[in-house]
């Protein structure tokens, strides 16, 4: 889905997601990779701290790499909101995600005047063997 021309391109995200949560170590922080109209790619680079028992990539990571995903999409598409917040997140995990640089395209399902929904794929192995799949609501101030 299509929403028009985005207010904020990959490096605006960037420095925004930056600024807005400079507790975060930058090494530790997702990258948006790419920002267009209706989607985002992000990238967050793996780190054994991500491992779960089983050697596979935890699930908190995966989510809150999909509520970034969200996050950074819904604001390519309103601004620097900052205090857009998630009031939803729905994830299936449908393999064990493997080590390695972890991939999320966020694409747009509806973007509303204070409700915007994002479905978000996810992805170590190549996006045609996604390990999970997530759909995130936000609330816009």
């Amino acid at each position: 889905m299509s929403e028009g021309a985005i207010k904020l391109d990959a490096g605006a995200l960037n420095a925004f997601l930056r600024s807005a949560f400079p507790e975060t170590d930058p090494d530790h922080m997702p990258s948006v990779l790419e920002a267009e109209p209706g989607r985002v790619l992000l990238k967050l680079p793996y780190q054994t701290r991500q491992l779960r028992p089983g050697g596979v990539i935890s699930g908190p990571t995966l989510m809150t790499l999909a509520d970034t995903a969200a996050y950074a999409l819904i604001l390519a598409h309103i601004g620097e909101v900052a205090m857009a917040v998630t009031t939803s997140l729905n994830i299936h995990f449908l393999r064990g995600c493997q080590p390695g640089d972890l991939y999320a395209e966020g694409t747009m399902l509806k973007l509303g005047r204070r409700i915007a929904t994002a479905d978000v794929l996810m992805w170590t192995e190549g996006r045609e063997r996604a390990a999970a799949k997530a759909t995130v609501a936000y609330a816009i101030p």
